[in-house]
């Protein structure tokens, strides 16, 4: 699947990877010189078109079908990773994955919304929508990286919390308000990343982190474009507009420091470069955990209550 501002650039990358074949066989001067004009055209336009996004293009790049997932991220940045499952009470949410991995030796406890790619993936996964089940799941592995004093990367992925009666009448409120709740006291670093939707407290129930981040494309809001345009128009058809006035990119959120840092993504989206995207990941989980390594574990819990509490004051 294709993006409408993406087209533009597949087709000269069609056209050059054709050209290639040919100078393969024939080898002139002249194709060559043609090879590398179009080459520079497709890098100019790539870096035109992404510094240049409207907020609802980056959501669409957000939910591209290809964009990596967090068990994408996780089996390309972990040396191992044994998955844990279900959340003691009553089954495993699939919507919600986590489990034990190692980075350059170091053992991190790893949580994140999961999607799914198929049809029958992305039922079995929710479409990445937690019921209770999943955020009772991720507390009790949080709960878990505390006792073995683990630190806690989480990706955020989702659309939002289920948001059906089922999920009500179990609790999902509760469960995602105790996870909040629980986040600020845990007594060991927290890192929670924007990789893809950041939608509402389905994100917000795994994302109380000394050091949140987001990756360049992504968006993070109270509510979806969708939702809010059928609020304030009663239709979907003004979702454009809906993100303009919800200012819900990465950059946005940098400048109502909301966030703390932005996460550089190759040139045309994670998507299209999955190695060099994680590894960026990677070299960002690592220099953030440098630095709260450093600091005593009550300083630690002390900033992270205070930089949440701080956020919406004015002056």
């Amino acid at each position: 699947m294709l993006l409408d501002f993406e087209k533009p650039i597949v087709k000269l990358e069609e056209k050059l990877a054709k050209m290639q074949a040919s100078a393969k066989a024939e080898n002139e001067p002249a194709l060559m010189a043609a090879i590398a004009k179009l080459a520079g055209d497709i890098q100019a336009l790539q870096k035109r078109t992404f510094q240049n996004l409207t907020r609802w293009q980056r959501v669409q790049l957000a939910r591209h079908p290809n964009r990596p997932y967090t068990l994408d991220y996780i089996q390309q940045i972990t040396e191992n990773f044994i998955e844990l499952h279900g959340d003691r009470f009553a089954r495993d949410d699939h919507a919600m994955v986590g489990g034990f991995g190692t980075i350059n030796g170091q053992t991190i406890m790893f949580i994140g919304h999961q999607k799914g790619r198929t049809t029958k993936e992305r039922q079995m996964r929710n479409f990445g929508m937690p019921n209770p089940e999943g955020y009772r799941k991720a507390l009790r592995l949080m709960r878990l990286a505390e006792k073995f004093n683990k630190p806690i990367i989480t990706f955020i992925d989702t659309p939002g919390a289920y948001p059906g009666l089922e999920a009500e009448e179990r609790g999902q409120a509760e469960a995602i308000a105790s996870n909040i709740q629980a986040m600020f006291g845990l007594r060991v670093p927290i890192i929670s990343i924007v990789i893809g939707e950041g939608a509402s407290g389905g994100a917000l129930g795994i994302a109380i982190g000394d050091y949140v981040l987001m990756l360049e494309h992504t968006w993070y809001s109270v509510i979806t474009p969708e939702s809010c345009s059928s609020i304030l128009w009663k239709s979907w058809d003004y979702k454009e507009q809906a993100a303009e006035m919800l200012q819900i990119t990465a950059k946005d959120m940098a400048r109502f420091r909301l966030i703390d840092g932005l996460i550089k993504e190759p040139m045309g989206g994670a998507h299209r470069d999955l190695p060099t995207a994680a590894a960026l990941i990677k070299e960002s989980i690592l220099n953030h955990l440098e630095k709260l390594s450093s600091k005593p574990i009550d300083t630690l819990l002390q900033e992270r209550t205070d930089k949440f509490c701080a956020m919406g004051k004015i002056g």
